[in-house]
Parts: structure tokens; C-alpha cells; sequence
């Protein structure tokens, strides 16, 4: 369950998971955020379903996220993607797997992606997504160091772990772009699911997360090109997360870049076309924060890999940026 960055930076003794289920769940007091990413260009489609088939055949990507190394328990994200075009009737379809971890705390997505997408001109399209998910929790309240010794015993309410709760939502997005620029909103989850009752210890809740997605690519020269992005992510009850980058890539090949992340961290980023089908991306954030200070924190990597079944030069959207 990601949490914004902020929310973590006083977590420094050894009942951390104790207090992050005391302090971070309380009723109706934090949002469920999701996942986090700082590659997000190369993995659109986890954040809004209208990219579907936008890259014009089928796409596969794996990515890793290690966030605050150093830090016991922090968050991990693996996520597994593909979608590809069907035909040339504008409909797209693809699927992704997600998992976030954090200390005690697992959330497993399977996403189904659909979008239909519309010729607005000779080079522009517009595109609506749909996306259907399935929510799987496990809380292993059994990790947490309990004080066996006080009065009482310890609390009862964290003596049964949680396991494969299960919870459906959808979502939707609509992303339009050309051959230099795109843009998109998106909502991935809908439903604003409570996974504890007013009886429990605290409520677990799924808050929608907005997402306004944009970027331009600017040829500099035959052999350079320039992609500043924006990402904006709205959640209630959480601060306002704006991620701004640019990116270079030289020869359609080699891609460097550096983002900021609004009040939060900084991050590098690489990226090689191995080939014209197979992109590998690695990133590194550093907080700016206070936790970004504490010697337990070695900031946070990022791995991604993408192969495109490319059955022609021509199928494939140029350039590779988006």
C-alpha cells in the first residue's frame, strides 16, 4: 500500500510496521495511493488504459522499483505488461500484472486493458480505455514485533493475518497524441473500496487516483531529440505529486535524462534501443526530503525492459519515446 514519501520520514525505530498500521491506517485518515514509477513514459500503460495498442504492435515491458534502499520494509514494485492492436478496427487490448510490497504489507493487481481508438487526422488519434482489475491484499500482521509483555497481551485485532482479499475495480482514460506529442487523463481505479469495517483497527481505503499525463518530442537536429513530459497525479486526502522531465535521446539510441519530482526527490535516468525492437531503461531517485538525509537510505532504482514485436519499419510510432 504506497503511502506518499512524506508520510514515512519519522519511521526510524524498531516497532516501524506497528506504527505504520497504527498511525498510516487509521479511519479515514490517509489515501491509498497507487504505485509509483519514475520510468512511467516506458510504462504508460499501467497509468492509463487509453495507450493501448498505441504503439502500434504488440509491446511487452517488465519493470522493477526499489524504493528507499537501505530502509527495512520499504516499498518494492514489480509490475508485467503487454498490449498490442488488433487489426486495423481501432480497438487495442492488453494486460498487466502489478505487485507492491511494503514491510507486512502485499497488494497484487491484474489488470485487463480494452481501448478504441479514432483517426482524428492524417497523423493525430484519439483513444478511450477501459480498464477492468482484480485486487488482491495480504497483511502479515505476524511480522510485526508485538509486546507479548504488556497488560492485556498484545492487541487482538493483529493476531490473524490477511490473506488474497479480494476486491474488483475498474477504470478509464482517454489519450490522445501524434506523431511529436501526446497527452492523457485517466482515473486507473474507480471504486473507493474500504478493506476493514468500523469494527477493525483501522480502514484500508482505495482512493481514486487522477492522472494527467503530457509530453512533446522536439527534433534538435538529424541526430538529437529533446522530450520535456509532465505527470500530475490528484489523490484526496494525499499531497499533490507533480513529476516533471527531460529526456535526450542521440541517434535513436541512447536516452539520458533527469526528473524532478515536486518537493519530493530528484532522479537520473538512462536508457539504451539495444535494437529496434528491445529498450532497456534504469533510473535512481534521491530524496529532497528529510528521509532522503538518514543514513538508511540509499535512494531508490529502477529497472524496465521493453520488446516490441516490430513486423515492419513502418509499424513502428516514430520516435520511440512514447
Amino acid at each position: 500500500m504506497r503511502k506518499s514519501e512524506h508520510q514515512y520520514c519519522t519511521f526510524k525505530n524498531k516497532g516501524f510496521w506497528l506504527l505504520f498500521l497504527l498511525l498510516g491506517l487509521h479511519l479515514n485518515s490517509l489515501a491509498q495511493q497507487d504505485a509509483q514509477y519514475t520510468q512511467y513514459m516506458y510504462n504508460t500503460v499501467s497509468v492509463n488504459p487509453g495507450y493501448t495498442g498505441s504503439r502500434g504492435q504488440l509491446s511487452i515491458a517488465a519493470l522493477y522499483r526499489a524504493q528507499w534502499v537501505g530502509l527495512e520494509g520499504a516499498p518494492k514494485t514489480q509490475t508485467f505488461n503487454f498490449h498490442t492492436p488488433l487489426g486495423y478496427n481501432g480497438v487495442g487490448i492488453g494486460m498487466s500484472i502489478i505487485n507492491d510490497q511494503i514491510g507486512p504489507t502485499s497488494e497484487t493487481m491484474l489488470d485487463l486493458d480494452f481501448s478504441y481508438t479514432v483517426q482524428t487526422s492524417d497523423e493525430a488519434r484519439l483513444s478511450f480505455g477501459l480498464k477492468a482489475s482484480a485486487h488482491l491484499l495480504d497483511i502479515r500482521f505476524s511480522e510485526l514485533n508485538q509486546d507479548y509483555n504488556q497488560p492485556g497481551g498484545p492487541d487482538p485485532t493483529l493476531q490473524e493475518d490477511i490473506q488474497n482479499k479480494f476486491s474488483p475495480n475498474i477504470g478509464a482514460g482517454i489519450y490522445y497524441h501524434t506523431e511529436h506529442f501526446y497527452a492523457g487523463i485517466s482515473v486507473p481505479r474507480i471504486l473507493e473500496t474500504s478493506h476493514f469495517d468500523s469494527s477493525s483497527l483501522s480502514t484500508a481505503r482505495e482512493e481514486i487516483n487522477y492522472y494527467f499525463i503530457t509530453g512533446y518530442v522536439f527534433d534538435m537536429t538529424p541526430l538529437w531529440k529533446f522530450k520535456p513530459t509532465l505527470l500530475t497525479k490528484v489523490v484526496a486526502g494525499a499531497p499533490l505529486q507533480v513529476d516533471l522531465s527531460a529526456n535526450f535521446m542521440y541517434n535513436e539510441k541512447l536516452i539520458m535524462g533527469a526528473a524532478y519530482r515536486w518537493d519530493a526527490a530528484l532522479s537520473a535516468m538512462a536508457g539504451f534501443q539495444i535494437s529496434s525492437e528491445f529498450l532497456i531503461g534504469i533510473a535512481y531517485d534521491r530524496e529532497i526530503t528529510e528521509l532522503g538525509q538518514a543514513v538508511f537510505n540509499d535512494g531508490s532504482f529502477e529497472v524496465i525492459l521493453r520488446y516490441d514485436f516490430i513486423k515492419a519499419l513502418d509499424n513502428l510510432k516514430s520516435p520511440r519515446f512514447f
